[in-house]
């Protein structure tokens, strides 16, 4: 469990695969210095990226995922001033209830089954405003109480991270209060006091997130540390598990599964793109080091951590490893189904021109 003291920013909205804050901040003070430039082109729910900017670094992030975008840019572009905030959440909850709602509404059947349909009418107004006005913090705020079964949250009793309905465990004959409407106002403003109960100082270094596939996106021409966490070879599925969040954002497009997490020839030609870019890029001196999940299932032949770091060896002759590190104690909220997928963490350390 997270110090209780960590920013409440890390805690915007669930993410399979979220890295311990703790780890990053430690990767980050060891390995770079003020005013360095920072890569994570995995970047996910951006806990490197936020912790990196606290720490006075400046920062390149991407993703491929929408998801992974409102997170980032949502944490980075947050208010400081919880007054402030509560005054323009006012002012949007204002404009999206007086929204004309959209003629295009074909919601299909499996989103209808998590919500009453007043809760529904009031998320779709919500996003529709918060996307128009690019307010990234309150729609990242509204994904992070989208499902679950406390009375906090937006939908019928269902589960946090992959969204499910619970409808056996709490079955509506038995729990119809679980099944009523839920207001979004009060629950949005709840949101919004608890993401900035204990938020960061104004974040001091400079931040750039793309949305990009790794085969695309250009890193910085030159850089000082590169700190990611690639996707946990055939043991999560982004796409699935953030499906609801995905369709309410406009992203059902991503739906369509992802191959680089699925089949082993394909993130192998995902980690020798990266390592080539990073090859390149990284400056003289500096780290790579990569937060692989271990331990797979189903059909691969090679735990990731072994098959990256001989995949580096190949592809960047530059980058030696250094050190390796394990953290063998599973965290719940990094994979499903009791981390029968990821037993571990290993942390391969690569230095550059040593």
């Amino acid at each position: 469990m997270e110090n209780s003291s960590e920013c409440t920013l890390h805690r915007l909205s669930p993410y399979i695969g979220r890295l311990k804050t703790s780890i990053a901040r430690s990767l980050i003070s060891y390995y770079s210095n003020e005013n360095d430039m920072v890569v994570d082109p995995f970047a996910g729910s951006g806990t490197i990226p936020l912790e990196a900017l606290n720490l006075r670094r400046n920062v390149f992030a991407s993703d491929i995922s929408s998801y992974s975008k409102i997170l980032n840019k949502g944490k980075f572009e947050a208010p400081n001033d919880m007054e402030k905030a509560i005054i323009r959440l006012e002012d949007l909850l204002i404009e999206s209830e007086n929204l004309v709602p959209s003629i295009k509404v074909n919601i299909p059947k499996w989103v209808q089954h998590f919500f009453h349909w007043r809760t529904l009418k009031e998320i779709l107004q919500f996003v529709q405003i918060c996307h128009k006005q690019k307010e990234y913090f309150y729609l990242a705020c509204l994904l992070g109480i989208l499902h679950h079964q406390r009375p906090g949250f937006l939908s019928y009793p269902s589960s946090h991270l992959v969204p499910y309905l619970r409808d056996k465990k709490f079955p509506r004959n038995k729990f119809p209060d679980l099944y009523k409407y839920r207001a979004l106002r009060p629950r949005i403003e709840a949101k919004v006091k608890r993401a900035l109960k204990n938020p960061l100082p104004a974040l001091k270094g400079k931040y750039t997130f793309v949305q990009e596939s790794i085969e695309t996106i250009q890193f910085p021409t030159a850089f000082d540390c590169l700190i990611t966490s690639p996707p946990y070879m055939n043991a999560l599925d982004y796409n699935r598990d953030n499906r609801l969040r995905l369709w309410f954002i406009g992203a059902e497009d991503s739906l369509i599964k992802t191959e680089s997490t699925r089949k082993k020839e394909h993130f192998i030609e995902l980690m020798k793109v990266f390592s080539k870019k990073t090859n390149s890029g990284l400056k003289m001196g500096g780290s790579c080091i990569l937060v692989v999940g271990d331990h797979v299932r189903r059909n691969f032949n090679a735990h990731p951590a072994e098959l990256t770091a001989s995949i580096i060896r190949d592809c960047a002759p530059s980058l030696k490893l250094v050190n390796v590190f394990m953290d063998l104690i599973p965290d719940i909220r990094r994979s499903r189904r009791e981390c029968k997928g990821v037993k571990s963490e290993v942390l391969l350390v690569f230095a550059k021109g040593y």
